[in-house]
């Protein structure tokens, strides 16, 4: 495990095990180590013997299925296939494995599906039984996972599985306003979201920066307010049907009436008082918005969302409605004049007139709304819902009146928190003082990927993997917490996810090949794998962020929560333990700060020399004399030697010095690195 932060898999899409775990799965033990299911199912019971994949594997499906179910078991049966070296063509010979459903779900998704399924895997077949057509495409996505190698095989260890998600909405948001993603990223996201059993696709497609759906009726929406970067109504149907055919519905987000430049910019209208003189290139909050007081305001609308309700079947439509500062509310007199005359004490009564307003119009369309914290007010119906990036606090307040709650706080990807801190992070806490009605109103949760510093090239390395550790506090049940548990499956998942296309590992090799010049970049990986980036807030905090800036720095390069984080946690808590005698920690703390060492001359050349990484060399002028430090306390620790108080604070001030900000990332190490320190005897 030394090297294992800087080594790959030796197989993509192959689930690793001990040569003595091959044994054991083939004999039927299913060890601990060798359950890499990711979200982990409610029950699971291991059975005897396993079931060898050969090259006539194939399925049936009995009972009434539909055409997605079709698909997703090709998809399914191919997958494997691939993965035990068989030809990707599905002979149909040998039917295996046996798709019993009881019931189609509808061509349109609903948030009601029925995603159970029960798995049952011997050595001579496999049954997959669901009441419905999306049940049993959840229950592929696990058999994926299953498969393990084996004595020179692939085989399926015997288990008996039933299984359920905890919460029913499991979603992720992509902001595609902030920078223009295209389509085949959007689609390889859906295959990620499949794989963990993600359902929901919350697609932000019009904020200050751009409106990103064409419109036949209001042309200029993206004519002037995109840059030319939209999705055609073609591709959002493709988009919808792809979704579905995974089971994921699609549900766009339309943020009105704030964070509307782009719309104010083509229809200037639509103003509440003097309309932007172009799209918003600066990130932030605007101060520009559409004027609730007008007839003509809800005429447009109107028309905009019933053109919209022909693309997206799905019966929920989300309008934002979060950060309205609307400055103009406040000082035009003609609209003082409209709230007092309809008693609206403040803006966010006049809001709430908006959003009644638009409601009317998203019932007349069969839609239910969605909206931010913002929109919760005692005015509207109680089966809109409230996805609330504001907390605990905010969910209880709205679940407290009677609606329906997401949570998406503590799920933002941008903040470059680790998948541990999101992992802890639910919906719905055992020990959280709710009622039992408000429990039943928490729908779920949302990932939220906001798209002020991603583009095409980085958004997959910021959603994957992390984004599975909160898929699985969605899917399975409150009491798979553990941690290290879940990063040993993370690493498992990440490599099946490239197998699947999607490019979270191999940007960052690209990255950096782009960066330096050269391929020949052994020494900046190592750099790069204890380095993250920083969060939004930091980034942003640090001068005005623009639309425009190039996401092509180190920043850009290295991944959230690199496998090396939780790596050098774990290590250093085992070793710390018992410091004298745990050998494997002890050696395998010194490679990693070893190669850090060796790795150093080549990485500030390289960093001197390279443009784009120039701002870097503050960093890399750091790691030497931090991986001198790590050195000299777990050498001081294994031998139970004393160090003088003036090493220790020199070290200590080595770590407050490279915790500053700098670069736009951090090291993963140093408070690990800390505990060492502090821990050598004086």
């Amino acid at each position: 495990m030394a090297n294992s932060m800087w080594k790959g898999f030796a197989l993509v899409g192959v689930l690793l095990l001990t040569h003595a775990q091959f044994a054991a799965a083939a004999e039927g033990e299913v060890a601990p180590s060798g359950n890499h299911l990711l979200p982990q199912p409610a029950s699971l019971h291991a059975g005897d013997g396993a079931f060898v994949l050969a090259p006539d594997f194939s399925f049936h499906i009995d009972g009434p299925h539909s055409a997605r179910l079709q698909s997703a078991a090709d998809r399914s049966v191919r997958e494997l296939r691939t993965r035990a070296g068989f030809a990707p063509a599905i002979p149909g010979s040998n039917a295996s494995l046996t798709i019993q459903i009881h019931a189609s779900s509808p061509a349109f998704l609903t948030a009601e599906e029925d995603e159970s399924y029960r798995l049952r895997v011997t050595s001579t077949g496999i049954t997959l039984d669901a009441p419905t057509d999306i049940g049993a495409m959840r229950g592929l996505q696990t058999l994926v996972q299953w498969v393990q190698p084996s004595q020179g095989n692939y085989v399926l260890p015997a288990v008996e599985i039933d299984d359920s998600p905890r919460f029913r909405w499991r979603g992720l948001l992509v902001d595609c306003s902030r920078h223009f993603e295209p389509v085949p990223v959007i689609k390889r996201t859906l295959d990620a979201m499949e794989a963990v059993k993600l359902n929901v696709f919350h697609w932000h497609l019009a904020d200050d920066q751009g409106v990103r759906v064409e419109s036949k009726v209001f042309p200029k929406l993206t004519g002037v307010g995109s840059d030319g970067l939209f999705y055609t109504q073609q591709e959002i149907r493709e988009v919808v049907a792809y979704a579905s055919d995974r089971g994921i519905r699609v549900i766009p987000e339309f943020e009105m009436p704030g964070h509307s430049t782009a719309w104010l910019y083509a229809y200037p209208e639509l103003s509440s008082g003097a309309p932007p003189t172009g799209i918003r290139r600066e990130f932030g909050i605007a101060p520009y918005a559409m004027d609730p007081t007008r007839e003509e305001t809800y005429q447009f609308l109107d028309k905009f969302l019933t053109e919209m309700a022909t693309l997206f079947p799905d019966a929920y439509v989300h309008i934002g409605g979060d950060e309205t500062t609307a400055p103009d509310w406040k000082t035009s007199p003609r609209i003082q004049a409209f709230m007092q005359s309809h008693n609206l004490k403040d803006s966010a009564a006049l809001q709430a007139y908006f959003n009644q307003r638009i409601l009317k119009v998203l019932t007349r369309l069969h839609r239910h709304m969605i909206g931010w914290d913002e929109i919760f007010n005692p005015a509207l119906p109680k089966d809109i819902v409230i996805q609330t990036w504001r907390g605990e606090a905010s969910m209880g307040a709205s679940t407290g009146e009677g609606y329906q709650g997401i949570l998406s706080a503590g799920y933002y990807l941008d903040g470059m928190q680790s998948a541990e801190q999101h992992y802890r992070v639910d919906p719905a806490p055992s020990d959280a003082k709710l009622t039992p009605q408000q429990r039943s109103l928490i729908r779920g949760g949302e990932v939220a990927m906001w798209g002020e510093f991603i583009n095409e090239h980085t958004i997959d390395s910021r959603i994957w993997p992390r984004a599975a550790a909160i898929a699985e506090r969605l899917w399975s049940p409150e009491s798979t917490r553990d941690i290290d548990d879940l990063y040993r499956r993370l690493d498992a998942l990440s490599t099946q996810l490239d197998g699947l296309g999607v490019q979270h590992i191999a940007h960052q090799d690209a990255a950096l090949r782009t960066s330096a010049g050269t391929e020949d970049i052994a020494a900046l990986k190592t750099f790069a794998s204890v380095l993250q980036p920083a969060s939004f807030h930091d980034r942003f905090g640090r001068g005005k962020a623009r639309q425009a800036d190039p996401l092509d720095h180190l920043s850009d390069a290295v991944r959230p929560d690199p496998p090396a984080r939780h790596e050098f946690d774990r290590l250093t808590k085992a070793f710390l333990q018992s410091p004298q005698t745990s050998s494997d920690e002890q050696h395998a703390l010194e490679a990693h700060f070893r190669a850090l060492a060796d790795c150093a001359p080549a990485v500030l050349n390289q960093v001197r020399s390279a443009p784009n990484l120039q701002e870097a060399q503050n960093r890399a002028e750091q790691l030497p004399a931090l991986a001198e430090v790590g050195l000299q306390a777990v050498d001081a620790l294994a031998k139970n030697a004393a160090k003088s108080a003036e090493w220790q604070s020199h070290a200590l001030a080595l770590i407050a010095e490279a915790a500053k900000p700098s670069a736009n990332v951090h090291f993963i190490f140093l408070e690990p690195l800390k505990l060492l320190v502090t821990a050598v005897r004086q």
